[in-house]
């Protein structure tokens, strides 16, 4: 069993993949070719926002943003601990200081209610991150934000294609991004990623940023990268196109498919509640939640262990692949914890040794799903 399964859909799409790919060679604009505009101008319809800008990977993405709004040395852009280490990785590149906040217990996203006692005169932008699929409480964040006007970068890397009060993520504030990493919900077959904003002047900024700092060939007016993504990429990404509504939803049928299957299955499984202390959850099995107000892609479908090493080594020996999303805080990696907050991210910490993510893509089948749940239910009894 794979733990993400591209195979079945390569051979769903494979006749597509080769006539796009086949057209780059033939008109051979590798590098900003006309798959760029099709796949930049059909995104910013989907996400329902003026610009969309293709770049080398969602890493990009980020560093782009930021380039874009003109953060640097001695600022301050605030985030979570909880996520990938590119979320924090282009502060620091950018010369800022990012200023970590916990995360909510029922979601793993950032705790709004947590924002504001770390703005300062110094902030000058706060990146939530839609971890797993599922967006971040961004009203409540862009209302800190609004509040101070610092700009809202939204880290939808994992949530392309899900939805917020009915609106697309990485439109629901001045900056989104995403990638197209292979494992994504819309991935490429290499690195690639996107920036989405409203902002003609973010727009302008972050096209001229991603080749060189250019406005028009070797005219260089402001500091830039070599962030294009390649025609090629694009075109992968319009291949899949087509069956992108279908797998979104079948992200979110399989994911409820779990949750349903996991409490009916396994006595004693919970659903973490808003406001729990993680401490207090003592189930074997404990399933993040999605808000009724949202919906999720299931980038990852993730649960809480009690015995997290017990219970992998058991699927191990079951030959089924598991991962952990993330086993170590941010502000505790060696790179970072010379800025990890005084008084501590207790949930992150609880999150980092109890997660666990399963098997998930839109082409698991319901058996090999049922293959998983059983195996998690050996394993919980195993270690009781």
């Amino acid at each position: 069993m794979q733990f993400i399964d591209l195979k079945t859909q390569q051979v769903a799409i494979r006749a597509e993949i080769d006539r796009r790919i086949a057209s780059v060679l033939d008109h051979g604009q590798y590098i900003l070719g006309p798959e760029t505009t099709e796949l930049e101008e059909t995104l910013a319809r989907y996400v329902g926002v003026k610009h969309c800008i293709s770049v080398a990977s969602g890493t990009e993405a980020l560093l782009i943003a930021l380039m874009a709004l003109g953060v640097g040395p001695g600022d301050e852009v605030i985030t979570t601990t909880f996520t990938f280490v590119a979320t924090a990785e282009v502060i620091a590149l950018v010369g800022a200081t990012p200023v970590f906040v916990d995360v909510l217990p029922d979601t793993a996203n950032i705790d709004p209610a947590a924002l504001e006692a770390k703005i300062t005169p110094r902030t000058k932008a706060i990146i939530p991150v839609s971890l797993y699929g599922q967006v971040a409480d961004m009203d409540e964040i862009n209302a800190v934000a609004a509040k101070h006007n610092i700009p809202v970068i939204e880290d939808a890397a994992q949530s392309f294609g899900a939805e917020y009060k009915g609106r697309k993520s990485c439109g629901l504030s001045e900056i989104g991004c995403t990638s197209f990493f292979p494992s994504k919900p819309l991935g490429c077959y290499g690195d690639g990623g996107a920036l989405f904003t409203n902002d003609d002047a973010i727009a302008t900024a972050a096209k001229e940023i991603r080749v060189h700092g250019q406005s028009q060939r070797y005219v260089h007016t402001r500091i830039g990268v070599g962030g294009r993504m390649d025609t090629i990429q694009c075109a992968v990404i319009m291949a899949k196109w087509p069956r992108f509504a279908w797998e979104v939803e079948q992200r979110k049928h399989l994911g409820q498919r779990y949750t349903d299957e996991i409490f009916r299955r396994i006595p004693g499984s919970v659903l973490i509640e808003p406001g729990i202390s993680l401490q207090d959850v003592n189930a074997p099995v404990a399933v993040l939640g999605v808000k009724s107000d949202r919906t999720s892609v299931y980038a990852q479908y993730t649960v809480l262990l009690a015995d997290r090493a017990a219970v992998q080594a058991h699927f191990q020996s079951a030959g089924i692949p598991t991962a952990v999303h993330y086993p170590v805080p941010l502000d505790q990696q060696p790179a970072y914890k010379q800025w990890a907050a005084q008084e501590g991210t207790p949930v992150a910490d609880v999150l980092a040794s109890r997660v666990m993510s399963l098997p998930m893509s839109a082409d698991l089948t319901e058996q090999d799903q049922d293959r998983v749940i059983e195996c998690l239910k050996a394993a919980v009894s195993a270690v009781e």
